[in-house]
């Protein structure tokens, strides 16, 4: 890597200043889960957004059935109507076997203090 990680967002912004935001939202994450050093199959599965996204569209097409809202409660339990038939549809997290790697790497990276000392930096 030639420059550090956060520019790639400006070069980004002159074309797409959408992309560039999501760069920027997932760039801290993506680095943190590089910073554990996992297993490449699980980490890969760490940095997607590909599940949450798809069991809001499933939920939103759920609800985007309902003509009349009439409170919050309502809303509640149609966004977990949508979110119940989402979830009949999820996988097991590839990967999944190496959790408790994940586990003694987080463990370790609380106990080393290195989000905080960066995050004040």
């Amino acid at each position: 890597m030639d420059r550090p990680p956060s520019q790639y967002s400006t070069g980004v912004y002159s074309i797409n200043a959408d992309a560039a935001g999501s760069l920027r939202e997932g760039l801290e994450e993506t680095l943190t889960v590089a910073r554990l050093k996992l297993p490449d199959l699980l980490a890969r599965s760490l940095v997607t957004t590909n599940p949450i996204e798809s069991a809001f569209s499933v939920a939103g097409n759920v609800t985007r059935r309902v003509k009349r809202w009439r409170n919050g409660d309502m809303r509640q339990r149609w966004a977990t109507a949508g979110l119940m038939r989402a979830e009949a549809a999820f996988n097991r997290l590839k990967g999944y076997r190496e959790i408790p790697l994940l586990q003694a790497a987080l463990r370790q990276f609380a106990n080393d203090g290195l989000y905080f000392e960066e995050a004040g930096a």
